[in-house]
């Protein structure tokens, strides 16, 4: 019987190879993508940053090339609900760095507004495009390039969802909809792509303090509303998400796949406790 191995997984990424999706934001901000990126290049990972907004891209490869000793970071351009953008990037990951590791899958748009009775039904196609079709398509063209990897792990996917996708109760449908969609796909493509040696596992985050959040304009008081509605009572940022990230993508969650994990400080685990008052005031997740 063959024993446990003596020295411990390393938590380096030196020589691997990530695609993040939705790696910019407006200005100097921290959103998750572009916290994932640096995050990952930290850690020795080659990052190619995807954005709609080449510049708010390149803004996340200078910030995560800025230090000494990480992983290379370069920028592309690309809709992710394009086939032949998705494509296209996985093959700029091959010739530029001659492998694909990691695929994370963060984007993700609010989406539609409105409740059932209301809501427009084109806007409602084009959020679940978005949300959901768009992790489809990306690992589509990723986990072939994934399987030729060797060893027992060969790669990992990591979906973005959102504790809305678990609890809903938002004003509005498509959001918690399409994150309850990633929740389940998650699971479904870990079963699908196991014997591939590909890992796929999802991180919902809550009510995080990201630029998606406030670039619209937030008050103080929605903005301490919002810390509330968790146990911790305290502010997530856009690090804790890329915390969670890049450990699902490491040798240290080897063992770990078709898992759910919440970034929320608590606000899953609230349901049924007496939370403070100002936590009923409506925010997204």
């Amino acid at each position: 019987m063959s024993e446990a191995p003596l020295q411990p997984p390393s938590r380096s990424l030196r020589g691997r190879v990530a695609i993040v999706t939705g790696a910019g934001c407006v200005g100097d901000g921290l959103g998750n993508g572009r916290a994932i990126s640096i995050l990952l290049a930290d850690d020795g990972c080659n990052v190619v940053c995807l954005d709609t907004n080449h510049d708010w891209a390149a803004k996340t490869a200078e910030m995560a090339n800025s230090q000494p000793g990480r992983g290379a970071a370069i920028a592309a351009q690309g809709d992710v609900t394009s086939a032949a953008d998705c494509e296209a990037v996985v093959r700029l990951a091959l010739d530029r760095f001659g492998r694909l590791d990691i695929l994370v899958n963060n984007v993700g748009i609010a989406g539609a507004p409105g409740t059932a009775v209301d809501v427009d039904m084109d806007q409602w196609a084009r959020g679940l495009e978005v949300n959901v079709s768009s992790m489809v398509l990306m690992a589509k063209y990723a986990v072939p390039a994934m399987a030729r990897n060797e060893g027992e792990t060969r790669g990992s996917i990591i979906n973005m969802g959102s504790v809305a996708g678990l609890r809903g109760g938002t004003p509005h449908l498509l959001y918690p909809t399409s994150k309850g969609a990633v929740v389940n796909m998650t699971r479904a493509m870990a079963a699908h792509h196991a014997k591939d040696g590909i890992r796929v596992n999802c991180v919902c985050p809550g009510m995080l303090y990201t630029p998606m959040m406030y670039a619209g304009g937030m008050s103080e008081e929605a903005r301490a509303a919002r810390k509330a509605r968790s146990l911790l009572g305290t502010e997530g940022n856009g690090w804790d998400c890329a915390c969670a990230v890049v450990f699902l993508a490491s040798d240290h969650a080897r063992w770990i796949t078709g898992s759910i994990l919440t970034v929320d400080a608590g606000t899953t685990a609230a349901v049924g406790t007496s939370m403070p008052k100002s936590a009923s005031v409506n925010g997204s997740f």
